[in-house]
């Protein structure tokens, strides 16, 4: 595993040697010492003014950090991290302009006290967001900290933390160590349970991608993210073609994740341009990305929402991944049905292509399974009213999708498939023969070697509990 790790109150006794020089010097000043001792060091717990404060912080500071020791067993069991064969990456934020050579001084001190790293990475701790970028950007696996803040904006990225407890960041639910001993322990036992997940999305189109993608960044605790993949759709009132619908998603996607506080660097990626109907054939982003992660992890589930194109083209363009990859596609609709549907009708061809290989496919009918996620506006609004900028966003879309009349009642297909990967026993599921297509979008179920999987019902309560609890989080 790659394991962030911060150096001050993590790996070295900041708070400690920082409180004996305010004691110190406070003997000087007035000689009060501490009147709170609940709060942080500089944060009230001297009776110091702002100036006061200011000016012997940004006097010592270098000093102090220069002069600091290690907490008990850091060195120790660093060494038996890295001799268990994982990357050790120090994170830190001193490059906040408090030092006057941050990498020079902290290369100094880590080499002074023997500490191994196998990369040293300076952020500025100013910017709360940019350990959680960096660990994305590093593909760290589990990050040590002592900023309630950085750790619960790692977990918004779906990065596991472990957060060093100390008084100050008391404040936040989150998995907390109180010694090295803690931390080695957690992670000699640590077993990453997450699915490698890919969600392919044409998030602007109506009000159901944008739930669904609430919901999964909304579950992160069963969801590594690999990728949001932007899926091709089009409308003729208003007129909106594919290519010009890959950047009204593109910005969709951005526009929720930076809500969320997730990460969306090297996240997010466009996809087709055009259906693979209409003869497109051309390498984009999301394809390559597919193939990527496919390639690389054990197994990667990919939940796609829209039309099926960008994963038709993946597997075209690499069949290898077809024993790497499980889809889950929300398209087509129940027995007895025509599938005269928008996912499916949109490009048929990439349909027969994933339906013609031997890529696990678990498919979500529209009409007849998912239609029973209906629910109204009024119930919609009982339980994401909370003021919060993205449930609000969520319930204007549903009311005014911008592409049918306004409406106080809809179903929300799209988070069927999100719930089908977090909890499988809200579906009942059935294996069949995969059924041809004829030229009336009909099924015909015929016996065949090429099995597929059909939802044939599906908990609708059980969905809504859950994605109200999350949402409500």
């Amino acid at each position: 595993m790659k394991i962030g790790i911060d150096i001050d109150n993590v790996i070295s006794n900041f708070d400690e040697i920082l409180k004996k020089e305010f004691l110190i010097y406070d003997r000087t000043l007035r000689n009060t010492g501490i009147i709170n001792e609940k709060l942080y060091i500089t944060e009230g717990m001297f009776d110091w003014t702002e100036e006061e404060l200011k000016t012997f912080y940004s006097k010592n500071i270098e000093r102090i950090a220069k002069k600091l020791t290690l907490i008990t067993d850091s060195k120790k069991y660093i060494d038996m991290l890295k001799d268990d064969g994982h990357l050790i990456y120090i994170i830190t934020g001193r490059d906040n302009g408090e030092y006057s050579n941050p990498i020079k001084m902290t290369k100094e001190w880590l080499a002074k006290n023997n500490i191994y790293y196998d990369k040293l990475i300076f952020t500025d701790s100013r910017d709360k967001n940019s350990k959680a970028r960096v660990c994305v950007e590093n593909n760290i696996d589990i990050m040590i900290d002592d900023s309630s803040e950085i750790c619960k904006r790692c977990l918004n990225n779906g990065i596991t933390t472990l957060l060093m407890d100390k008084p100050s960041n008391r404040d936040i639910d989150i998995t907390r160590v109180n010694s090295w001993r803690d931390i080695y322990n957690y992670l000699s036992n640590y077993k990453e349970n997450r699915l490698n997940v890919i969600l392919d999305t044409d998030t602007y189109n109506e009000c159901y991608d944008q739930f669904a993608l609430t919901y999964m960044l909304k579950s992160q605790d069963k969801f590594k993210i690999n990728a949001i993949t932007i899926a091709p759709f089009s409308h003729s009132n208003p007129n909106v073609i594919a290519r010009e619908s890959q950047n009204l998603s593109y910005n969709e996607v951005l526009k929720i994740c930076n809500w969320l506080n997730f990460e969306t660097s090297n996240r997010v990626f466009r996809g087709s341009t055009d259906y693979i109907s209409n003869g497109y054939d051309e390498d984009n982003e999301a394809v390559n990305k597919i193939i990527e992660f496919a390639l690389k992890n054990k197994k990667t589930y990919i939940m796609v929402i829209g039309a099926i194109t960008n994963v038709a083209l993946a597997i075209r363009k690499e069949p290898r991944i077809i024993d790497k990859i499980e889809i889950i596609w929300l398209g087509g609709n129940a027995k007895n049905y025509n599938n005269d549907e928008y996912n499916f009708r949109q490009d048929i061809e990439a349909v027969k292509i994933v339906f013609a290989t031997k890529v696990k496919l678990t498919i979500i009918p529209c009409e007849g399974v998912a239609s029973n996620l209906m629910i109204s506006l009024k119930e919609l609004r009982k339980h994401l009213n909370n003021e919060n900028i993205v449930s609000n966003y969520l319930l204007e879309r549903f009311y005014n999708d911008g592409y049918h009349e306004i409406q106080d009642k809809r179903v929300i297909w799209d988070i069927s498939v999100i719930a089908y990967l977090i909890n499988r026993k809200w579906f009942d599921v059935k294996e069949i023969d995969c059924p041809i297509i004829d030229n009336d979008l009909n099924y015909i179920y015929i016996k065949n070697d090429r099995k597929v999987k059909f939802v044939t019902s599906l908990n609708s309560n059980n969905i809504y509990n859950d994605l109200f609890r999350k949402l409500g989080e």
